[in-house]
């Protein structure tokens, strides 16, 4: 898998049927090694071995309803009471970022109020603050450390 813009971590990875699969610990569970994926587990080993934040409040890749259609989102991050810190969108590192994808990230957002937006393909981060009363972003240099 390529090299991204992330510190080294290790990894836990199984063969099967030819098929190389990486331990999420989120998930508590082998997955599917993508691109897609590489950069994903990456971007979990980033928020809490750097940023700091508790795995208990890390969500993985579940079904949220946008329009009568089911979306699926890669990571979110909860507060403790329960509203939403963050949303990240991780594409494979293969593909650009892209107005589309930060309009992708923008309509799960209609749905789900998050503090803060991340987008990476793992070569490329971009991290916006929202603030609602004015309806604007702004963009930040990185995620903030995790505060309770």
């Amino acid at each position: 898998m390529q090299n991204l813009n992330f510190p080294a971590y290790q990894f836990r990875f199984k063969s099967s049927e030819n098929k190389i699969s990486i331990f999420d610990r989120i998930r508590k569970k082998f997955i599917l090694l993508t691109p897609e994926e590489w950069v994903r587990q990456h971007t979990i080993h980033y928020l809490i071995e750097e940023k700091k934040y508790p795995e208990s409040l890390i969500n993985i890749e579940k079904i949220i309803k946008l329009n009568d259609l089911n979306k699926r989102y890669d990571i979110i991050i909860f507060k403790p009471n329960g509203e939403i810190r963050l949303i990240v969108e991780c594409k494979s590192y293969s593909v650009k970022i892209t107005q589309e994808v930060f309009d992708q990230i923008a309509r799960y957002n209609l749905a789900l109020h998050a503090e803060y937006l991340m987008v990476t393909n793992g070569l490329n981060h971009y991290y916006c603050q929202m603030n609602y009363t004015n309806q604007r972003y702004t963009f930040l240099t990185d995620i903030p450390f995790y505060k309770k």
